[in-house]
């Protein structure tokens, strides 16, 4: 489970069995869960955060995406 970003006390990192799911990233960190879609940034799930938390968790995920697009694609490569 590669760890892609830490940021603001959340773990941005994807499983090695998403391979066959659209990119994505999920997110883990102050007592909540969520699963971000990187081809056109929106929350596909979460739980646990609040709405401040998970607009927060959009921003960094768009201000990353290139990034995380890269570490998807070369982990499952």
């Amino acid at each position: 489970m590669p760890t892609v970003l830490r940021k603001y006390g959340l773990r941005f990192h994807f499983y090695s069995g998403d391979r066959y799911e659209p990119p994505h990233i999920h997110v883990e960190g102050n007592g909540g869960e969520a699963k971000v879609w990187l081809t056109e940034v929106r929350v596909a799930e979460a739980g646990g955060f609040s709405q401040k938390d998970l607009a927060r968790i959009v921003a960094v995920v768009e201000e990353h995406r290139q990034m995380m697009l890269e570490a998807w694609h070369d982990y499952f490569a």
